[in-house]
């Protein structure tokens, strides 16, 4: 389980689930699954109050608007945001379901119905609305990391980076797509994998806390403490930076899995090392050339 401190977001309920698949924003944790892949409802009021007694006043404000209107789908789709954004879950897969209901061929209404059935981690349900969501001949890059979102939480990671490597060619270098992808790597014990990807995530101008986080996580996985509190404070005071770091320390001491990933990873590395063949030395050299990077 995550310590109570991990990774500041805005509100501060702690994550729950355990380590990686509760970064990867699937299921009620620190980053949910509609912050990953696109809001719920594109509207024009993309941005919800930061406040939590601001945001409970909005999704009254909205809630009365769609009992006044409830075929309003706008209106539908901003109230389902807010509900979301208050971790109420059930509630916005609700209003989703009477839109989707009304509006059975709107692709747009169908991706956020079956986003707020993963929030609410309701995943089959949410794979087979999400698979109506979009078409081949108008992919929406949003529903396909959504869909590898649902993929890795259910095991299927190769499956799942196969959605990614798809919305990443529809919208290339998408952080947030990238970090997922990242994180689908280390689910499947391949770390030096996930920090690369991570890396070229957090690079991106785009780039947001939580992406940032997710890196610190991996390298803080590799025993890469220093360069996970470094990439932390970018976003983190030293104090909480520090405190991460070490609630990340405490979680590998006292958990067999992470052990496990660790241990599978550095055995990979020395098998790959084992196989590589040997470096030939240059003609009139005294040192060996260096092995192409992985």
């Amino acid at each position: 389980m995550f310590p109570s401190h991990f990774v500041a977001t805005r509100r501060k309920s702690a994550p729950s689930a355990l380590v990686i698949c509760a970064l990867l924003a699937l299921g009620g944790c620190a980053q949910p699954l509609t912050d990953v892949t696109g809001s719920i409802g594109a509207t024009r009021r993309a941005e919800l109050p930061s406040d939590d007694a601001e945001l409970r006043r909005f999704a009254d404000e909205w809630g009365r608007r769609f009992d006044a209107d409830p075929k309003n789908k706008s209106v539908a789709l901003t109230y389902a945001k807010a509900l979301h954004a208050l971790d109420r879950n059930a509630q916005a897969v609700a209003v989703l379901q009477g839109l989707a209901i009304r509006y059975p061929d709107d692709l747009s209404v169908l991706g956020a119905y079956g986003k707020s059935l993963a929030d609410a981690g309701r995943l089959r349900d949410a794979a087979d609305v999400l698979s109506r969501a979009h078409t081949p001949e108008r992919p929406d890059w949003t529903v396909l990391s959504a869909q590898g979102s649902i993929a890795d939480q259910l095991g299927n990671h190769d499956e799942a980076r196969d959605y990614y490597q798809t919305a990443l060619k529809i919208k290339p270098n998408d952080p947030k797509v990238l970090s997922n992808l990242g994180l689908s790597y280390a689910l499947s014990k391949q770390l030096p994998q996930a920090e690369s990807t991570l890396l070229t995530a957090a690079s991106q101008p785009t780039a947001d806390m939580r992406v940032r986080q997710n890196l610190a996580l991996v390298l803080a996985l590799q025993g890469k403490f220093d360069e996970a509190e470094n990439w932390s404070r970018h976003d983190l005071s030293p104090i909480d930076a520090a405190a991460n770091v070490a609630s990340i320390r405490q979680m590998i001491a006292q958990s067999n899995s992470w052990r496990e990933i660790q241990s599978y990873s550095e055995k990979t590395k020395q098998k790959k090392s084992a196989e590589a063949p040997a470096p030939r030395a240059k003609l009139g050299a005294l040192t060996s050339s260096a092995p192409s990077p992985e």
